[in-house]
């Protein structure tokens, strides 16, 4: 996991905007597959291209060439299951906003939280709130190609710049939550084919060489699903999934990982959000060498006192979100560099990473806010480390 002991250094939690002319052609439905294709080498450049400008020192390639939600491609990525269309069994779970539903029906009711993607979504990758995707047989991965081809772009566009690079790719609970399980006879059986699915993807990944960084939303917003949870009683849920986690991750080295989590992205209350004290051991008992966590959201960034008594895996490195997703407004770069220095003192300079909340590319207004967002970071992170590092120099 890169380390810096002369500054902080620079990343972010995942997905940035499509280049127009590539966002143009995934809004165009089917029939543009090739054209996609053959756009995607040029189009991840250009957003590579684009972080280096910005001052990222760890890049991605944006997840453009995702389709729909950030776990919508790894259908394309598995066999084993099919699409129920307009079928009358009830959702296997509440939501990830089920509880703050429950205590704010009108909000909802208004048509207000939710998924905002503020445009960023093209209809064609919009799947139907009643299409659920049903386990019928053995889980088996079919992504090879696929992900090669992630591999191969990310590696050449960060390699032009001699950049370090992640690809992000989602974890078994993450999965879960969209895929019901009618093949399996038990949760444990369920999540660890899940698991072994996904341990190919992510060897592919490590094994090129680059970062892997886990996106599980579903270790904290999970708590949202099942509103009649006791906190003891999640705790055992997310364990189970935190072991299937752990499963598909055998083999690989804690130091080509890193884990994020956040509360979900919806622009919604989140006052019944899970506090990061419940869980926090469960997080830090991935085996990852760098943990990305949800700290500039109004409703988490209080919680950087938890630091003071909670400390992070030898080795290891915290990547808090600095800045956030749930805004349109552009955090100052002052303000960055104030919430790196409580996190400085509290885990040490040299392991910290400048982070944020979560994937930006389809929370906030348009593309100019994001890539302000990420200026400001850097900035923020340059401010800091003049304070943090001078008498180094």
């Amino acid at each position: 996991m890169p380390a810096s002991t002369e500054r902080i250094l620079v990343s972010h939690a995942g997905a940035l905007p499509r280049p127009d002319a590539l966002q143009r052609l995934f809004g165009a439905g089917p029939g543009f597959e090739d054209a996609i294709d053959a756009a995607l080498p040029g189009a991840v450049a250009e957003v590579v291209d684009r972080q280096a400008a910005a001052g990222v020192d760890i890049v991605n390639d944006g997840e453009i060439s995702k389709r729909g939600l950030f776990t919508g491609y790894i259908r394309d990525r598995m066999s084993g299951f099919e699409a129920e269309v307009g079928g009358d069994r009830p959702p296997a779970n509440a939501g990830v906003t089920g509880r703050d539903r429950r205590d704010f029906p009108g909000f909802f009711a208004a048509g207000f939280g939710g998924f905002d993607f503020k445009g960023a979504m093209p209809a064609s990758e919009v799947t139907s709130l009643a299409t659920q995707y049903v386990c019928t047989g053995p889980l088996r991965y079919a992504g090879t190609a696929l992900v090669q081809a992630d591999i191969d772009r990310l590696t050449a566009a960060a390699g032009a710049h001699n950049m370090t690079a992640f690809l992000p790719a989602v974890t078994p609970g993450t999965v879960e939550h969209w895929l019901r399980n009618d093949y399996y006879p038990d949760d444990e059986s369920f999540l660890g084919a899940i698991a072994d699915v996904l341990h190919e993807e992510y060897t592919a990944i490590t094994d090129a060489g680059l970062l892997l960084q886990l996106d599980d939303p579903d270790l904290p917003d999970g708590w949202q699903m099942f509103p009649d949870m006791t906190v003891p009683e999640y705790r055992r849920y997310a364990a189970l999934r935190v072991e299937a986690l752990n499963h598909a991750l055998r083999g690989i080295p804690p130091e080509r990982v890193r884990l994020h989590v956040c509360w979900g992205s919806g622009h919604g209350p989140h006052r019944d959000d899970i506090p990061l004290r419940d869980i926090v051991d469960l997080v830090l008992s991935v085996p990852a060498g760098c943990y990305s966590i949800e700290a500039a959201n109004p409703r988490h960034e209080h919680e950087w006192t938890l630091w003071e008594d909670v400390r992070l895996p030898d080795g290891a490195s915290l990547m808090p979100g600095v800045v956030g997703h749930a805004t349109d407004v552009i955090e100052h770069p002052e303000l960055v560099a104030q919430r790196l220095l409580r996190f400085a003192k509290l885990v040490g300079a040299e392991n910290l990473i400048a982070g944020t909340d979560c994937g930006l590319g389809n929370r906030v207004g348009h593309p100019e806010i994001v890539w302000a967002k990420l200026e400001d970071l850097s900035e923020g992170a340059r401010i800091a480390s003049r304070a943090l590092f001078r008498d180094s120099r």
